[in-house]
């Protein structure tokens, strides 16, 4: 069997690369962020994998890439990696969605759990040793809108519709929940702010495109119940902050859980971080115990099926963005 030369963007010290020892051999592996370095060994890529990396790298190598025959990002979310030589690139682009959805999923589920039954004030009152009894929603009845049905925003509609919750989302393609036991009913992106108004909760798990960037805005805060609580655990841009911000503080929602941000690191100064209906996550909700590990393993085993000739699992619609 011939080898495959495997060329990897990223800091030779990074934890991940220690599983990358479970690659099917015969494999020669260069792993390096400096763009001399990469360039030096581009031409004889047969595998690029981008690794928790911005795309600047690979963007500057891939004219010197011309035998490389698929491209793969570790991380979900591949809007900075999705530069014009990548999308007119024959090679396949393939991430690692599907390993972050259940434990963001789940992260959605503690944030509604957190306002249902009001966790802050608990944590205050034991605090305090302050015994002072209050009552408590269900989220048993409570409708979930989902802005972006993929991994996540499905595995989230699972988790709450075995918790008795009524599901909704919004879908990029034509809508049916015929064959979806989950969804009560679909929408289209024209009737997001229908699905808005009915919702008590409202997750955002949508990726990053020039569709998305800013689609929740003034307007659409103002189509929320007084009652709703917000979540984005997709990305932070699809979010317009201030308008978030002045919602929140118009209480016109109840509160927010956020996973992700405008500007990443979140600014010690940010607004964010004084307001006593928010619950922040700084981008580790899908933290979990071995998530790199699962992250490289869903490569190794795309990197069997390239080698035998099968088609690859999870490629990126590279003019869609996700």
């Amino acid at each position: 069997m011939e080898p495959i030369t495997l060329l990897v963007i990223s800091s030779p010290h990074y934890p991940f690369l220690r599983f990358l020892d479970r690659l099917p051999q015969p494999v020669t592996v260069h792993t390096g962020n400096d763009l001399d370095f990469l360039k030096q060994h581009a031409p004889e890529a047969d595998v690029i994998l981008n690794g928790f990396h911005d795309g600047s790298a690979l963007k500057a190598i891939l004219p010197l890439a011309e035998r490389v025959k698929w491209i793969h990002a570790l991380s979900a979310g591949v809007e900075k990696v999705l530069s014009p030589e990548l999308i007119e690139s024959p090679a396949p682009l393939t991430n690692g969605r599907g390993v972050f959805g259940p434990a963001l999923a789940e992260f959605a589920i503690a944030s509604m759990l957190y306002f249902a039954k009001d966790l802050r004030r608990l944590v205050r009152q034991q605090q305090a040793a302050r015994w002072e009894q209050f009552d408590v929603a269900f989220l048993r009845g409570q409708t979930l809108g989902i802005v972006g049905y993929g991994g996540i925003g499905r595995e989230a509609g699972r988790l709450a519709h075995a918790l008795g919750m009524k599901v909704m989302a919004v879908r990029r393609r034509t809508p049916s929940s015929e064959n979806d036991p989950v969804l009560e009913r679909s929408f289209t992106l024209d009737q997001l702010s229908e699905m808005l108004g009915l919702s008590d909760y409202v997750l955002a798990a949508a990726p990053l495109t020039p569709e998305t960037q800013g689609m929740l805005g003034y307007r659409e805060f103002h189509f929320m119940k007084q009652s709703a609580v917000f979540i984005n655990v997709g990305r932070g841009a699809v979010v317009v902050e201030q308008a978030l911000i002045s919602a929140l503080n118009q209480a016109l929602l109840r509160g927010a859980a956020l996973d992700v941000f405008e500007t990443e690191p979140l600014p010690s100064d940010h607004a964010f971080y004084r307001m006593e209906n928010i619950l922040l996550s700084p981008h580790c909700a899908d933290h979990t115990t071995g998530w790199m590990e699962l992250a490289v393993s869903q490569f190794i085993e795309n990197f069997e099926r390239f080698r035998n000739g099968q088609p690859l699992e999870f490629i990126v619609d590279k003019q869609a963005g996700y």
